[in-house]
């Protein structure tokens, strides 16, 4: 039941130590919090709480909301300012319904609801305030925009912030099709989007096109990471790369065994359809029979395959290989990815489990090749990684691989 439904610039009391402030609805966006003295500045970039930097003393951040410890909350702060920026460049809050901004005590029991209404061009929101009277916290209902954008927002609360990465995180790219997700659905997208990112920032790539093909195993011992959705989920984080890479935001897919099946390209919008539709260890589905691709694994196959598409490209292909083991053909295996160095392509393979995986552990020493294209990292669970740093090893030797590609004269500059 909620105690108050709080209108534009009304306070309350806030009783309870510990809250939880949270937001929905809306246009997809990102929620931060400034913790700033009576003069209205923070006391260091300590005290600016964002994705990148999730927690200050009595504040974390998670996701869309902010768990506050009262208590904790150092003395020199007076005020704890709660801000939503639209997380896509050009979205505006008055062009979707209005979010709604709740606090909830501990238990999780609704206290205060805050419908942010009346929002037109703004991009940037203030949207609660937590602020002290005396002994007693109080919350206000703030729902002011701030025309200068955010980086002007917290400057001028006295955060210093490197402007260039921050706008490059601002502009991650949207694709077609993401708007036809559900809102939950948009959010998790746009969060993994964003540490896609923030790795390319970081490696110094970011705005780098290229094409993004995705090869899955296929064989019999994959059975409990097909039956547990591992695999299905392992196709969901890995469409927010396509996004920040591809042209049109698309994954291309194979399968394999001994042999292998050339599947339709995985979009944002179809990602769930396409996962319960094309991954499957037997059967037939959509004309497609998958006792014929095998039950062992051949690699030599579905490489050679993806190789010969890339033989004439001009433009880099990232190949993301998810397999469990094997890779018994050394000697061929090597030789192909010899060959393979002089193409613009760079392989990611990542392997799923505990097993022997061969050559894979070898790619680093492997001779022969014009510059390294491949890289190797193995998960004993994927689904206990979290994205930031599930996508930090994904692509962590890209960059490096582009440059070295370029410097070769495989790619153009």
């Amino acid at each position: 039941m909620v105690t108050g439904t709080l209108v534009k610039g009304q306070n309350a009391v806030v009783a309870h130590p510990r809250v939880v402030l949270a937001v929905r609805g809306g246009v997809t966006a990102d929620l931060s919090a400034l913790l700033v003295t009576e003069a209205g500045k923070v006391r260091s970039d300590a005290d600016f709480v964002f994705f990148n930097q999730p927690a200050a003393p009595g504040v974390r951040l998670d996701g869309s909301t902010l768990a506050i410890s009262l208590a904790e909350v150092p003395a020199g702060v007076a005020q704890i300012r709660a801000v939503l920026t639209a997380a896509t460049a050009g979205d505006r809050f008055g062009a979707a319904t209005a979010p709604v901004a709740t606090l909830t005590d501990g238990d999780g029991n609704l206290m205060y609801e805050y419908v942010i209404d009346g929002l037109g061009e703004e991009s940037v929101v203030i949207a609660l305030e937590l602020y002290r009277r005396g002994e007693q916290w109080k919350v206000r209902a703030v729902g002011q925009g701030y025309a200068g954008g955010f980086a002007e927002l917290v400057t001028d609360h006295g955060v210093s912030i490197d402007d260039e990465p921050h706008a490059a995180v601002e502009q991650v790219r949207t694709v077609p099709g993401e708007l036809a997700l559900s809102f939950e659905k948009r959010q998790t997208l746009d969060l993994r989007k964003r540490e896609v990112a923030k790795v390319l920032i970081d490696r110094s790539a970011f705005g780098a096109r290229a094409r993004v093909v995705l090869v899955i195993d296929k064989t019999g011992s994959m059975q409990k990471l097909y039956r547990g959705g591992t695999v299905h989920r392992v196709v969901e984080r890995m469409i927010p790369v396509a996004t920040q890479l591809d042209d049109d935001g698309t994954l291309e897919a194979y399968l394999y065994a001994l042999r292998f099946a050339k599947l339709p390209d995985i979009t944002v919008a179809d990602g769930d359809r396409w996962a319960q539709t094309y991954l499957h260890l037997t059967g037939t589905h959509d004309g497609i029979d998958y006792d014929a691709i095998g039950g062992r694994n051949d690699e030599l196959p579905v490489m050679r395959a993806v190789i010969d598409t890339i033989a004439a490209a001009t433009e880099p292909t990232l190949v993301l290989f998810f397999t469990d083991g094997g890779f018994a053909k050394k000697r061929e295996i090597a030789a192909l990815m010899r060959e393979a160095s002089r193409l613009p392509a760079f392989w990611q393979f990542i392997g799923l489990g505990t097993a022997n995986f061969g050559v894979l552990r070898t790619l680093d020493e492997l001779d022969g090749r014009i510059v390294d294209n491949a890289g190797f990292f193995a998960l004993d669970d994927i689904d206990r990684v979290d994205d930031a740093e599930l996508y930090r090893r994904l692509l962590g030797e890209f960059p490096d691989w582009l440059r070295a590609a370029r410097a070769a004269g495989i790619l153009g500059r």
